[in-house]
């Protein structure tokens, strides 16, 4: 899956920032910047979080 436009697409679609996006997830701000940046990939607790969050919103791998 390709993380960071995943995650960009899903910010833009439920209109939420970076920070509100951590706060769903229980992560920093840090780490979904660094995940949107593709500097780091998310671990698997975070990506069954995120994969969950997308399926909820259309949008798939």
């Amino acid at each position: 899956m390709n993380y960071p436009v995943k995650i960009k697409e899903y910010r833009e679609k439920v209109l939420c920032t970076q920070e509100e996006l951590a706060k769903k997830l229980g992560v920093s701000f840090a780490s979904v910047n660094r995940w949107e940046q593709g500097l780091f990939e998310p671990t698997m607790k975070s990506k069954r979080k995120l994969k969950k969050l997308f399926e909820k919103e259309g949008i798939y791998a």
